[in-house]
């Protein structure tokens, strides 16, 4: 029986020796095992990857076997995460909605509604109202950037509000 030099794999110049005896072996097993589409070649570096990170707690009579039992799962993992994308490839989404005509017609209808009451809006009931509503900014975050006080933010919103109940009656 011989006798084992080194208990680990980290030496740089040991690391490379089993890379330069094993890369291609498992690539060629790899390929041959699942062919190209998998890209193989990837595979053989993250188990190399692997090894590196795990140096410490590999012995060099044991590299061959993790770094196969290694790119053999790394490709399995890859067939797996392919039958995933294919088959929601596969699912067509869905083309129709629940929603009857009239609905639809109502709800262009408000939107056009929404859209000339914001117009009507002063500019600066507008801008802070949109920037509180579709921004999701606080009243202190608007009064920071238009430089003006809290109070003077939440009187240009609640004025904003008011009016637009007032031209859209179904708010």
């Amino acid at each position: 029986m011989e006798k084992q030099l080194h208990d680990n794999i980290c030496e740089e110049h040991l690391f490379s020796s089993i890379f330069n005896k094993h890369s291609k072996d498992l690539h060629n097993y790899l390929y041959y095992k699942f062919g190209e589409l998998l890209n193989p070649k990837d595979k053989v570096q993250e188990a190399f990857i692997k090894l590196w990170e795990n140096c410490s707690k590999i012995s060099p009579d044991k590299a061959k076997s993790f770094l196969f039992t290694t790119g053999n799962n790394l490709m399995l993992n890859e067939v797996a995460h392919q039958k995933v994308v294919l088959k929601h490839q596969q699912t067509k989404p869905k083309s129709y909605t629940n929603e009857n005509p009239e609905f639809l017609m109502q709800e262009n209808q408000y939107m056009e509604k929404l859209q000339r009451a914001l117009s009507n809006l002063t500019e600066a009931q507008r801008v802070a109202f949109l920037m509180n509503r579709v921004e999701g900014k606080r009243f202190k975050e608007i009064a920071e950037i238009l430089d003006i006080s809290t109070k003077a933010v939440e009187k240009r919103i609640y004025g904003a509000l008011e009016k637009l109940r007032q031209e859209i009656k179904e708010l």
